[in-house]
């Protein structure tokens, strides 16, 4: 016998994709509510987005391991944008779909988000095709919680 375990970190993301007879038992068990809570409510945290797509602590550990700040900021902020995205991925053949990414200054102030702009069919240096978002909230929201990872990314 195989024992599937879902807890309520990670039973969104679970039932975002379920089909109809998995929601109903999950709604059963969690409640609808705590299921269909805003992306944005449910990732606070580095760790909440490593629930949503199912990465371990340990995991991202061992996948990091020896790397610069830099590059382990980089990989933070490629799994926030994929938690953030909940499933969205941009499709750079489509001239019409809006890519968002966030905008930094680094200056006398100090390091801070600037805004969102969007792309609509490039990449450019400025944000990578990797980190960017489906939506302009969906941008702010991350460049504002996860200030700091940004930071370390850019600087």
């Amino acid at each position: 016998m195989n024992l599937l375990v879902i807890d309520a970190q990670n039973a969104p993301s679970v039932y975002r994709d379920a089909g109809k007879e998995l929601k109903k038992k999950l709604e059963e068990v969690f409640g609808k509510k705590a299921l269909t809570l805003k992306i944005t409510d449910r990732i606070k945290t580095f760790e909440d987005a490593l629930a949503e797509v199912c990465i371990s602590q340990k995991s991202f550990d061992e996948w990091v391991d020896g790397d610069a700040p830099d590059e382990i900021a980089y990989k933070k902020a490629k799994v926030i944008t994929k938690a953030l995205n909940e499933g969205w991925e941009p499709n750079w053949n489509d001239s019409s779909e809006r890519k968002w990414r966030p905008w930094f200054y680094l200056d006398a102030p100090g390091f801070r988000f600037d805004g969102s702009d969007c792309d609509y069919a490039c990449s450019c240096s400025a944000g990578g095709s990797r980190l960017c978002f489906k939506s302009e909230e969906m941008c702010n929201y991350a460049a504002q919680q996860f200030l700091d990872i940004y930071k370390d990314l850019y600087n």
